[in-house]
């Protein structure tokens, strides 16, 4: 079998090991990595982990929370999603009955659904931070977003809505100071980027850095569904999208720079780094004059 673990996972728990749920996901992988470069020891919580945590099969859950001492908890495809709190719950529970004496959540900012989760955590008799996040940039480079990049339009039920994207980067450095470091139990941060984007600016930065014609198409929510049910995404994207996406988070908020003391990293920053890897190249797709080259 394939050993999908990071370098410093480790199946072995000692006296101060963290779980990294969805330790293979934008920010946990992330998260797994900056632990490992501390020297600490990691243990990832995934299907293909060893032990194997799965959030479908609580029977999973005490082996992988067998030694540990903290725990970053992320669930996909969001905590705002119908029934997730009660898993979150009783994840908690089993977290607290193991002697896990920390977890911070990755929750999402603006989204009413995900409060009793965090709560749930709030409430589990051990030391918590909760970290809120509105849109990452790295939707556009690991995620769903990528195939609409590399055609050319970017098609979403988003009309003319602002959002202050932020970086899968800042959000590793925020979980692991609050891992990691004292004075982040019982806070809640609430992170964004440095600026808000409205999607036809999304697609003008990709193209600055791409030097490829990028354009944002807005679509309906009905003409979403069908461009999900494609993709095979679940049907409850277009309600939370249309959800978060109604102006709630068009603001700016500090949790990086309360969390980490310095500012967040910006969008069209994001877009060069991922550029240079390639990732948004297409073959045979002529640059466009006035963008630059790669």
């Amino acid at each position: 079998m394939e050993n999908n673990q990071p370098v410093g996972a480790s199946t072995q728990a000692n006296d101060n090991t963290i779980l990294v749920i969805g330790g293979t996901g934008k920010t946990g992988r992330r998260v797994a990595e900056r632990l490992a470069v501390r020297g600490i020891p990691v243990r990832i919580g995934s299907r293909t982990g060893f032990p194997a945590f799965d959030w479908d099969d609580d029977s999973t859950w005490v082996a992988a929370l067998e030694g540990i001492d903290k725990a970053y908890v992320t669930y996909y495809p969001d905590l705002a999603f119908p029934g997730v709190s009660e898993l979150i719950a009783r994840f908690a529970k089993t977290a607290a009955d193991r002697g896990v004496r920390k977890i911070v959540l990755l929750s999402g900012r603006g989204e009413d659904g995900a409060v009793a989760s965090e709560e749930s955590v709030q409430n589990s008799g051990i030391a918590w931070t909760i970290v809120r996040c509105n849109w990452f940039n790295q939707n556009f480079n690991e995620s769903f977003f990528l195939g609409p990049v590399l055609d050319g339009v970017i098609s979403i039920p988003a009309g003319d809505a602002v959002e202050p994207f932020v970086d899968a980067e800042d959000i590793a450095d925020v979980a692991v100071a609050a891992l990691t470091e004292p004075g982040h139990d019982g806070q809640v941060y609430e992170l964004s980027g440095p600026r808000l984007l409205g999607f036809h600016e999304v697609a003008r930065e990709i193209s600055a850095a791409t030097g490829r014609d990028i354009v944002y198409s807005p679509v309906t929510a009905v003409e979403y569904e069908a461009i999900l049910a494609k993709e095979g995404l679940p049907r409850d994207f277009v309600d939370l999208f249309t959800l978060i996406l109604d102006g709630r988070n068009a603001s700016l908020t500090d949790g990086v720079q309360r969390a980490l003391g310095r500012e967040p990293k910006d969008f069209s920053e994001f877009a060069r780094e991922a550029a240079a890897t390639g990732i948004w190249e297409v073959a045979d797709q002529p640059v466009t004059a006035g963008h630059g080259g790669h």
